[in-house]
C-alpha cells in the first residue's frame, strides 16, 4: 500500500481553506438546507497529499483487527447526483491498493432517495461524496458501499434518503452534513431510532455550538482534532481542532447514556472525535466538474472526514458480532460511554471557542472532542462482544 506524505510543509503555508456555511435558523427544520462540514486545502498540482489510508489505519489501531467489515453495508447519504462517483472510487482504490469496489462485483450500490435520479451536483456536494465513499471503503474494505443520493440538500429530501438507506439494507448510515438546530427537530429523531442500524453524524465545522442532526440522541456525533504521527507512523499526539463543532443542544434533553459524564440536562455533542484539521487532513479524488467542484487529487479536512471512518469502525464491529451469532448494533453510544478511558485517545488540549470550560478540551469527556479518538482494536473488540 502506498504511503502519502503529510502536506504541512512551507509550500502549503497560507493556502486557502474554504468552508461551507450552516443553514440559517428556522423554526421548521424541514424548510432548512443542510451543508457538508468539509474544508478544502488548495494543494499543489500532482498526486495525493495528506494522511493516506495506511496512516490512519495504523494511527488509530485498525491494523490490529483482522475483521474488515465483511457482510456489512455502509450507506453514505449525500445530496444531488455525482455521475463519476463509482469511477472515482476506482481511481482512489487503485492508488492506495484497496480492493475494487464496483457495481459489477457487488460491493458498490447506488440508491436514489425519492425513487428517481437527482439533478447533477452543481454546488460541490460531489466532493463530499468522494470523501464519504472513499474513506468508508479505506477503513472497512470488505464492507459494501451504498451511496444514497438525495434529491436536494433540503432536510426533507435528506431524511427521505436516510430512510431509503435503511429500506435498502444499510447496517450503518453516515451523514456528513448538518444545519442549525430547530425547535421542531425532535420530531425528526425517528429517522435515526431504528433497531439494528447505526447512525454517524459530523458535529460541524463552525466552532462552538450544536447543529442538527448531530444533536439527536440517536446518532453518534463526530468532532474534529489535529493529529500528529510519530516518525514510525504510530499515533503521536492530538489536540482539539479549533473549528470542531460541539456544545449543548438547545432543544434535545440529556440522554441517559451521558449521565455519567455531564449534568447539564441537555444533549452534549460530540460523542467522539477523529482527525479533522485540513492541514492534517486526507486526500480524495473526484472528476466531476461542476463549476463549484474541486477535481483531481485534493486534500480535505472537517468533521466530514471522521464521520464515514467511524461508520466503518462500527461496520467492522458489526461484522464481528454477526460472526459470533450476535445481533447488529443499536445505539452503540450506550456502550461507548461505559468503556474505559484507555480505549480512547483522550484529547486534553485545544478549544473551539472562547466560552471557557464548554469550549475547552480536557481530561475525560468534553464538548469539543467527546470521549476522544478511537483506539480501534479495543473499541471494536468491546462492541463486537469479544
Amino acid at each position: 500500500m502506498k504511503n502519502v506524505c503529510l502536506a504541512v510543509s512551507a509550500s502549503l503555508a497560507g493556502l486557502l481553506v474554504a468552508a461551507l456555511p450552516l443553514a440559517a435558523q428556522s423554526s421548521d427544520l424541514l424548510k432548512q438546507l443542510a451543508y457538508p462540514p468539509l474544508r478544502h486545502v488548495a494543494t499543489p498540482a500532482g498526486g495525493p497529499t495528506g494522511f493516506g489510508p495506511v496512516h490512519l489505519l495504523q494511527a488509530y489501531g485498525f491494523r490490529d483487527v483482522r475483521n474488515k467489515g465483511g457482510g456489512q453495508v455502509i450507506a453514505l447519504v449525500d445530496a444531488y447526483d455525482d455521475p463519476t462517483a463509482e469511477a472515482d472510487l476506482g481511481t482512489f482504490s487503485t492508488e492506495f491498493q484497496l480492493p475494487a469496489c464496483t457495481t459489477a462485483n457487488g460491493c458498490f450500490k447506488l440508491v436514489y432517495g425519492g425513487g428517481k435520479k437527482p439533478p447533477a451536483d452543481t454546488t460541490g456536494w460531489s466532493n463530499e461524496v468522494a470523501i464519504d465513499i472513499e474513506w468508508a471503503h479505506s477503513i472497512a474494505p470488505s464492507a459494501s458501499i451504498m451511496l444514497v443520493e438525495a434529491q436536494s440538500n433540503s432536510f426533507n429530501d435528506l431524511f427521505a434518503a436516510v430512510d431509503a438507506a435503511v429500506q435498502n439494507g444499510a447496517t450503518v448510515v453516515s451523514m456528513s452534513w448538518g444545519g442549525s438546530e430547530s425547535s421542531s427537530e425532535s420530531q425528526s429523531d425517528t429517522h435515526f431510532n431504528v433497531p439494528g442500524v447505526v447512525f454517524t453524524v459530523a458535529s460541524g465545522d463552525g466552532g462552538h455550538g450544536a447543529s442538527y442532526p448531530a444533536a439527536s440522541p440517536y446518532v453518534v456525533s463526530v468532532g474534529g482534532t489535529s493529529l500528529t504521527l510519530n516518525s514510525d507512523g504510530t499515533w503521536g499526539s492530538e489536540t482539539a481542532w479549533s473549528d470542531s463543532g460541539g456544545g449543548l443542544s438547545k432543544f434535545e434533553a440529556e440522554p441517559t447514556y451521558q449521565e455519567g459524564v455531564q449534568t447539564t440536562g441537555k444533549r452534549g455533542i460530540p460523542d467522539v472525535a477523529y482527525d479533522g484539521n485540513p492541514e492534517t487532513g486526507v486526500p480524495a479524488y473526484s472528476s466531476h466538474a461542476c463549476g463549484s467542484c474541486y477535481t483531481g487529487w485534493t486534500q480535505w479536512g472537517g468533521t466530514s472526514i471522521g464521520t464515514p471512518q467511524w461508520a466503518a469502525l462500527f461496520a467492522r464491529a458489526n461484522s464481528l458480532r454477526i460472526d459470533a451469532g450476535k445481533s447488529l448494533l443499536t445505539l452503540p453510544q450506550t456502550v461507548l460511554y461505559t468503556l474505559p478511558a484507555t480505549d480512547f485517545h483522550d484529547i486534553t488540549e485545544g478549544s473551539n471557542g472562547g466560552c471557557g470550560t464548554d469550549c475547552t478540551a480536557g481530561p475525560g469527556y468534553d464538548f469539543v472532542t467527546g470521549l476522544g479518538t478511537p483506539i480501534a482494536h479495543f473499541i471494536i473488540a468491546a462492541l463486537g462482544g469479544s
